[in-house]
């Protein structure tokens, strides 16, 4: 390992392999389109490299820099805003279809980016370019098409999550959480088995939900007392997920979650979330609310910008105030044991249970077209999770069956 890098060369390759042949399973012929942003290059480049040695023909590496878009919200004309090239059209239509797939690398590098955008700007930008990236979310959310999202350690996240320790020891410490909570240490086994393994076992338990038939899930813990409604033939993902063509997807890493999409209209009670809530270069603290007939009626945070800020996105859509997703997720995450809070919705959905405004999974029904899917182009994950959360469900006879207590499994 040189001066300035982060892994160590045998544990980058395996992570990048994770990413590109295990979950993604690039092949011979396939493109892959790479997004991140420069402080991700180290990982970016690992990337491309493990795609070139599993056969893809190209690998097309697109950062962006959040001082850039902030540039264009504070200065740019109103065709700049939500404004999409027609390369970049190109670009992710072919990540669209059945020869491409798309990594996208989290991991904030700037704090507050979007600090004195006007809301109602940002807004536009977002649903502006919803609107024209429509047929992607379609065919990601529909099963179509391959996609992946996986952590990378920056100055500003690492030095939120180890504030205590110097920026490059801060990202090195990071990057090694990231390995373990992906199965990829050194005590997991070779290779990436020790992560197929673990997507597989979430698939297992998804399908055990699913053959429940549960009409309804009551979550009750800490300032959460919410009731959610599901359509007959409802399905639970998890894990590792199979595509329309057969292939198999991993898309997120790491990922600790089971997961299905409510009816859209039979949401009732309260929620406050355990967890605040890293958006956009943002900090959300206490953000809290109330549901009644599957739409949001009543969303509060500790601070009245805060919530206007998460207002004006998912007002952007008529939706937005309606789920599309409820997640379960138990004690035995890797990233909850940890006790930590990473300031990353990748990370801190996959330590707690969570729900998400906006768009549903068209994969999470039996029967095609999907029935009942919230059709949002928004989806805001919020976590509700944590060790005094209760899962219960309740299938068509009315019976109530425990599903998760005091953090563990009972199915």
């Amino acid at each position: 390992m040189t001066r300035d890098t982060l892994l160590p060369p045998e544990s980058l390759a395996r992570y990048a392999d994770a990413i590109v042949q295990a979950s993604l399973g690039i092949e011979d012929g396939d493109t892959l389109v790479v997004q991140g942003e420069p402080e991700h290059r180290e990982l970016l480049v690992a990337v491309a490299g493990s795609a070139y040695r599993a056969g893809a023909r190209f690998v097309d590496v697109v950062t962006a820099d959040p001082l850039v878009m902030r540039a264009r919200l504070l200065h740019g004309s109103d065709d700049a805003i939500g404004a999409l090239s027609p390369w970049s059209r190109r670009r992710l239509r072919e990540v669209s279809g059945p020869r491409g797939a798309l990594a996208a690398i989290a991991g904030d590098g700037e704090a507050g980016y979007l600090d004195g955008v006007k809301p109602e700007r940002i807004a536009t930008d977002y649903s502006r370019l919803a609107k024209q990236l429509a047929f992607l979310r379609r065919a990601q959310l529909n099963m179509r098409a391959r996609w992946v999202i996986a952590g990378w350690p920056t100055d500003h996240w690492a030095g939120q999550v180890y504030s205590g320790l110097e920026p490059l020891k801060a990202k090195r410490r990071l990057a090694r959480d990231l390995l373990h909570f992906c199965r990829l240490g050194d005590k997991d086994g070779k290779g990436t088995s020790a992560w197929l393994k673990h997507v597989r076992t979430l698939s297992r338990r998804s399908a055990k939900l699913s053959k429940l038939g549960l009409t309804r899930l009551e979550l009750r813990g800490p300032g959460t007392e919410l009731d959610l409604g599901f359509v007959a033939g409802t399905r639970w993902l998890g894990g590792q997920e199979e595509l329309v063509d057969g292939r198999m997807l991993a898309s997120n890493m790491p990922t600790e979650e089971v997961f299905t999409s409510p009816d859209p209209r039979a949401t009732n009670g309260t929620f406050r979330c355990t967890f605040p809530l890293s958006f956009r270069g943002r900090l959300i603290e206490g953000l809290r609310g109330e549901f009644s007939n599957g739409r949001l009626v009543r969303l509060e945070a500790d601070s009245d910008d805060d919530r206007d800020f998460v207002a004006a996105y998912i007002d952007t859509d008529k939706m937005g105030r309606r789920l599309g997703e409820v997640a379960l997720v138990d004690a035995s995450s890797r990233i909850g044991q940890t006790g930590r809070i990473y300031y990353n919705t990748l990370l801190d959905e996959n330590a707690a249970a969570h729900f998400a405004f906006g768009s549903g999974f068209g994969g999470t029904r039996s029967e095609t077209p999907a029935r009942g899917v919230n059709r949002s182009v928004i989806h805001l994950d919020v976590m509700i999770g944590g060790a005094k959360l209760e899962a219960t469900g309740v299938n068509a006879r009315g019976r109530r069956i425990p599903l998760i207590r005091e953090g563990a499994w009972q199915i």
